[in-house]
């Protein structure tokens, strides 16, 4: 098992999950990419299920969103107790996911533990370059590197699957420096496909709406503090509690940009809904709230830094 790529290229038994053809009742299609034929799922999810019964004893960087979550349950179902998922805690780890967390512990017997990392004490993470996720997932492996040192696991592994390289992520450079083991991406399993794997176990995470920390609300150059951080959570838990499924607050100092998904916007756009909207967000701390009519898109805040490279290609 191989750690995963660089920023640079952008950065045991048998399986039970997929059912036999034709029992619909439990077969996860409704999850899967039209590409993915179920004989290709059931491969992929061997050669997890293989590469994690060869990694020995393992630490699971475990968040409680997808990826992370089915790498756990899959890490426990080949590895029994000698897989542990470790939850890291800070300012920027969102309430509502350390709920799905403790779910999904309690509900799957998984062994788990709660660790405090310290990266709110890097400049260079409070800085917020477009290079903050490498300094968090690198105060992340660190402490668990720690934690394999000193009760002999073997390895770390995380949850990156095989669509996160399209986009820039900088904390895979971490993972390549600390040797992470990238077990989901190695089998080349895709979002898609973690989901129907996902689903076919129970979990109940395997609709859950694409999530990442609370500092990548932050614009790129704006000081990640613990005050904008609980600003975006309660603005966020403010949104879902009016409805909405798959939200983001962008926290533009006195603005909070808000982006829906583009199937919920008709609802956002209505006169009353709007209203509601900016009661809502406006006592956190902004003067004004606006809603995104691009709606909702993974990585908006990278958007920036792609036009300043063709700019500086002209």
């Amino acid at each position: 098992m191989t750690a995963p790529p660089s920023a640079s290229q952008p950065d045991v038994g048998e399986a039970p999950a997929l059912a036999p053809e034709g029992d619909s009742a439990t077969t996860p299609e409704s999850a899967v990419s039209p590409d993915t034929s179920r004989e290709l799922l059931r491969e992929k999810e061997a050669r997890l299920r293989a590469g994690l019964a060869r990694a020995g004893r393992l630490v699971v960087a475990f968040s409680g969103g997808v990826d992370s979550s089915y790498l756990a349950w899959a890490a426990h179902d080949v590895l029994g107790d000698a897989a542990l998922a470790v939850t890291a805690v800070s300012p920027s780890y969102p309430a509502h996911h350390r709920e799905m967390a403790e779910r999904i512990v309690a509900d799957f017997g998984l062994p788990h533990r709660f660790v405090e990392t310290d990266e709110m004490t890097s400049p260079a993470y409070r800085a917020n370059a477009p290079d903050r996720c490498y300094h968090c997932k690198s105060a992340l492996f660190e402490r668990l590197d720690r934690l394999v040192a000193d009760e002999g696991f073997e390895a770390v592994a995380y949850g990156v699957n095989a669509d996160d390289t399209s986009d820039f992520r900088p904390g895979h450079r971490a993972a390549a420096e600390h040797a992470v083991l990238s077990p989901l991406l190695e089998a080349e399993l895709d979002k898609s496909e973690v989901r129907a794997l996902s689903k076919a176990a129970g979990l109940p995470t395997w609709d859950l709406p694409a999530s990442a920390c609370l500092s990548s609300r932050l614009p790129y150059g704006t000081e990640v503090t613990p005050e904008r951080l609980r600003q975006v959570e309660a603005g966020e838990a403010r949104l879902r509690e009016l409805g909405f499924s798959q939200v983001r607050l962008r926290h533009h100092g006195q603005l909070a940009r808000i982006e829906i998904a583009p199937e919920e916007m008709p609802r956002a756009l209505d006169p009353e809904m709007a209203a509601r909207l900016t009661a809502a967000i406006k006592p956190l701390g902004f003067r004004w709230v606006s809603l995104d009519l691009d709606g909702y898109r993974m990585g908006s805040l990278n958007e920036v830094l792609f036009i300043r490279s063709e700019q500086e290609t002209r």
